[in-house]
């Protein structure tokens, strides 16, 4: 599959790196990229995007706001910035949740304004381990919560976690 070369932001004109490193057959076509976050407006809402190829191919947006909410999907402990995860789901827990801040803080919201969160975990014995990552970042908030023990894209996945936020700004 070929590059479809830089992304840029229409505001901004950041770009975004788009060549796709082979990380697994689950996830060819991952992109590789910078903190920035490309967003669109379509039918009145805003779609965040962490510039990955990947969900260009599926159809889907790292997030989208609506009105004061915002909807997360399901994300995983990929650092996006080099395109490698972490082995254990405690390290994995912890680059999610920040991977979940950033789509929120392109949102002009925070972990603080998550109200719901679902967590997959395709091993239940290994949950309690990412209990203190979730305590650190969300212990205060204490969202609406469910955890769901399921197979995952790629084997490499411990956890993955979609969080729905409203602003209170």
């Amino acid at each position: 599959m070929a590059s479809p070369g830089p992304v840029l932001d229409s505001e901004s004109g950041h770009g975004l790196i788009c060549s796709i490193p082979e990380i697994g057959p689950a996830l060819a076509g991952h992109t590789s990229q910078s903190d920035e976050f490309v967003e669109t407006q379509m039918n009145g809402r805003r779609l965040i995007s962490s510039g990955s190829t990947f969900e260009e191919q599926i159809g889907y947006s790292r997030a989208v706001v609506d009105g004061e909410w915002i909807f997360v999907s399901g994300t995983t402990g990929f650092d996006y910035s080099t395109m490698t995860i972490p082995e254990g789901i405690a390290e994995q827990t912890e680059q999610a949740l920040r991977n979940i801040q950033s789509a929120l803080e392109q949102a002009d919201a925070s972990l603080e304004d998550v109200v719901r969160v679902v967590y997959v975990v395709p091993n239940a014995a290994e949950f309690e381990l990412a209990w203190p990552a979730l305590r650190r970042y969300l212990g205060d908030v204490r969202p609406a919560a469910m955890m769901i023990s399921a197979g995952l894209a790629d084997p490499r996945m411990r956890i993955e976690i979609e969080a729905t936020a409203r602003r209170r700004k």
